[in-house]
């Protein structure tokens, strides 16, 4: 008998003119809104910032847009597929993010920088080191989330276009780093910011509309569909219950708290998302930003309930790993089933329409990632430091886009690699990176009137270092079928999230550093980042 994933594939060929034509449509229309956005393009402050013109909801719509990416659509599903109850703790931590991102970081971090990071910690700090640093931090970060959306892109281009031949597999991914690069190198903020809103109204529609579908078959109870999921699990009551990945063992205890550290704490640090905050051109908007952004993260997480359980509840898991290892296909698949089935029409039209929206969705975030890094690398590093501030604008955007093509080169290679990991479990290591390098800077830098420059310095190489270090020597790079190299085993390090341990190393290094490095702080520094952070006096 032949797996689902194997009639999916058929599928594909069978309706290829439609499922060729929907693909090529969700392109096209990104590609018109980023050639439009390269038109409105005034100079570095539109392509860093987009001329700090949008608005609460815009903004808010794009937070989301960077924010849910294939890890939200495709890994959660695939997780709860996978480990029930446990797969979908992906989501409470991605949501409750935000909390810290709205209370800490959100508005203080927009009146005290410019375009990046590395605004806020030169303000009182030395400039050149912290600015190096910065931007080293910023492209391992983004870096680390990139692999996951090439993963990703790789995974679902395959499935959508029916290619099983790994130079074909190779090959998409490819395609999506070629166009990463467009939408970046010339749309820069404002392509990338309407991207990402048509995006969120692409995938948020969609996902109404497969949840609609899915409680439907159910009659919209969903005590029967987390029962029927539950029975065609194989695990029983047990896949609703925790367990199942997490609590089996004291270390798996562990790595649940470590994992839940980095989903909370992470999102403050991820460079994409902080460099949205500057794109508004005030602070009351940054907060209507963020509120703006929970309200339809959270309304999309609540339905990734219905999408992972439901997954389980109508598509055989055994058909999904055979398709992915990792359950990332489950979405689709999922669509696919409710439509009608493999070879139907319906079943054909939603498993392209929906394979299509995740592919926007990747699309729009590595827009994100990317322009996050070449926008640190051309203002931080080659601006700021290497040019000592005489470099004109137009120099440092021209830098930007020829970094954005190294930056998509690096991903594409990583993600090749990679496409066999759970994407939501590898976005939490990058966001493991983040909290342990990022977080610990930014809150020292807005709060702590001793921080310093060494502290700065400890804190990033500190929680940078060691995160980096326990991710290659863990299990989510070898020593374990699912591990991105299978068939090595050098993974000393038993966790599979390094948050537990690097966090804290972040956050001690830079209150040692601070305490032992001799520098007396400005203290009219401090003070006015304290104003200017609380009431944006002299804000840009």
């Amino acid at each position: 008998m032949r797996h689902t994933s194997q009639l999916a594939v058929e599928s594909a060929s069978s309706h290829g003119a439609l499922v060729a034509m929907l693909f090529s449509g969700i392109v096209a229309v990104t590609l018109c809104i980023t050639l439009w956005a390269g038109l409105q393009d005034d100079g570095a402050e539109a392509f860093y910032a987009g001329g700090r013109k949008f608005g609460s909801m815009q903004n808010g719509l794009a937070l989301s847009g960077d924010y849910m990416s294939a890890a939200s659509f495709l890994g959660i599903a695939g997780s709860i597929v996978l480990y029930g109850y446990d797969g979908f703790l992906y989501s409470i931590g991605f949501l409750v993010a935000w909390l810290v991102a709205l209370l800490l970081v959100a508005e203080p971090l927009r009146n005290t920088g410019r375009y990046t990071m590395g605004d806020v910690l030169a303000y009182r700090l030395r400039q050149t080191p912290v600015r190096v640093a910065a931007c080293v931090s910023t492209t391992v970060v983004s870096t680390f989330y990139l692999v996951a959306q090439m993963a990703g892109a790789g995974v679902l281009v395959s499935l959508l276009l029916g290619i099983t031949s790994e130079a074909g597999k190779a090959a998409s991914v490819g395609m999506v780093g070629l166009l990463m690069v467009i939408y970046v190198s010339i749309g820069g903020m404002i392509g990338t910011t309407w991207v990402q809103i048509a995006k969120t109204v692409l995938l948020i529609s969609a996902t109404l509309v497969i949840t609609f579908l899915v409680m439907l078959k159910f009659n919209f109870n969903i005590s029967g569909l987390l029962g029927a999921a539950a029975e065609r699990s194989g695990k029983g009551d047990a896949f609703l219950e925790p367990g199942i990945k997490f609590g089996g063992s004291a270390l798996s205890k562990l790595d649940f708290i470590s994992l839940g550290m980095a989903l909370v704490m992470g999102t403050a640090g991820l460079p994409h998302i902080l460099i949205r905050f500057y794109a508004v051109p005030t602070a009351k908007i940054a907060r209507g930003s963020v509120m703006w952004a929970i309200g339809i993260i959270g309304s999309f997480y609540l339905m990734t309930i219905v999408l992972g359980f439901g997954a389980a509840a109508l598509v055989d898991s055994s058909d999904i790993k055979a398709s992915n290892n990792a359950g990332n296909t489950a979405v689709p698949l999922l669509a696919q089933e409710i439509g009608g089935g493999p070879h139907s029409m319906g079943g054909a039209i939603l498993f392209a329409v929906v394979s299509a929206v995740a592919f926007a969705t990747i699309l729009a975030v590595v827009a994100g990632l990317t322009l996050a890094s070449s926008t640190s690398v051309a203002h931080d590093l080659y601006i700021n430091v290497i040019k000592k501030g005489n470099a004109t604008p137009d120099e440092g955007v021209f830098v930007a886009r020829g970094v954005t093509v190294l930056i998509g080169a690096v991903a594409v290679i990583l993600g090749i690699f990679a496409r066999n990991l759970n994407l939501a479990s590898l976005v939490s290591l990058a966001f493991a990176v983040a909290a342990s390098a990022n977080l610990p800077t930014i809150l020292y830098s807005l709060y702590w009137k001793r921080f310093t420059t060494r502290g700065a310095l400890w804190s990033i190489y500190g929680g940078l270092s060691s995160s980096v270090c326990l991710v290659l020597f863990s299990p989510a790079l070898s020593g374990r079928p699912t591990s991105m190299f299978p068939h090595s085993n050098f993974d000393w390090f038993p966790m599979e999230n390094p948050s537990l341990i690097s966090i804290p190393i972040g956050f001690l290094f830079g209150w040692l550093g601070s305490v032992f490095s001799g520098e007396e702080p400005d203290a009219s520094k401090y003070a006015e980042v304290e104003v200017r952070s609380l009431t944006g006096r002299k804000a840009f």
